[in-house]
């Protein structure tokens, strides 16, 4: 992430707002993105989506120089651009091309737009193959969008930052705003350290970072630290360790029933001890009784043999 890219989504955000109207979603009139749509096309929801997607391609990879000086140093502008296009396919819940793959194949796949070559960039053939570089079709669109309010929310800070650096100390203390929003991810049991979801979240975090060292000279800024990234442990994992030495593999849904079997095995197993411990106490007195007795009879014998 860069001031670069954050520039272009504050013109999206002010041309194409990411919240629902009684129109649903619009460009306002005056935009700059409502010149760039060509109104046979721009119909549906889904075709003003695909229209704003490729204007953000188009403004880093539209060409060899802005490739070489924005994008190819950055290329995780391709992971900001689809968490915005998940959170918009999302907005309003609506059941058709709801998630990234319908989209892909709606509006990607068959676009000339999004498979015709870049313009002397030889690292990648077109828009189409940027994305198929990431692993996103096959996530969860309702997930991918928690990510969208700490990505909007960061990128506010990067374009509060100024070129000279001077409001530093201004940007750190709007920063906390991003912070309660990345804490919030990092609690989300969805994010875990074996999901496909845990990669954006390290991005934001050293987004965040690099946000900072801007500031690094800046002794009046004082920007909160995130929290140690302790995402929430994959169930099946547990499962595992549970069961690792008996060599049995448990569903997640058995572990509940293997705690509540142990506690009632216990339960019955305390009884039990009790009474054998018990007997082992009444055994142990009788039997240094017998002894005594028996030590007793033997002396009134050899009493009885000395007097003779």
């Amino acid at each position: 992430m860069n001031k670069e890219l954050c520039k272009q989504f504050k013109k999206v955000w002010e041309d194409f707002p990411d919240t629902l109207s009684n129109k649903g979603c619009d460009f306002k009139d005056d935009g700059v993105l409502n010149n760039y749509c060509q109104s046979s096309q721009c119909h549906s929801k889904f075709d003003k989506i695909s229209t704003v997607c490729l204007y953000l391609f188009r403004a880093f990879f539209g060409s060899s120089d802005l490739f070489n000086s924005v994008a190819k140093k950055n290329i995780d502008i391709v992971d900001y651009i689809l968490i915005w296009l998940s959170y918009m396919l999302n907005l309003g819940g609506s059941k058709d091309h709801d998630n990234i793959k319908d989209f892909y194949n709606y509006q990607i796949v068959n676009r000339d737009n999004y498979i015709t070559g870049i313009k002397d960039v030889s690292e990648y053939k077109n828009y189409k193959e940027l994305i198929d570089k990431k692993n996103y079709l096959s996530m969860n669109i309702n997930i991918i969008s928690k990510f969208y309010d700490p990505f909007k929310s960061l990128c506010n800070l990067y374009n509060e930052l100024d070129d000279e650096k001077t409001n530093c100390k201004n940007c750190s203390d709007k920063a906390n705003q991003f912070v309660e929003k990345y804490k919030a991810l990092n609690e989300d049991s969805d994010i875990t350290d074996s999901s496909p979801y845990k990669e954006i979240f390290s991005k934001l975090s050293n987004d965040y970072d690099n946000l900072k060292n801007e500031c690094k000279d800046d002794k009046d800024s004082k920007f909160p630290s995130l929290t140690e990234t302790n995402t929430p442990q994959d169930t099946r994992q547990i499962t595992g360790q549970i069961t690792e030495r008996t060599g049995e593999a448990r569903e997640p849904g058995q572990i509940s029933d293997v705690t509540s079997s142990s506690s009632s095995i216990v339960s019955k197993l305390i009884p039990v001890v009790s009474i054998f411990a018990a007997i082992s106490i009444f055994l142990g007195i009788s039997y240094k009784y017998s002894l005594f007795g028996f030590r007793k009879r033997s002396q009134k014998h050899l009493r009885k043999k000395i007097k003779k």
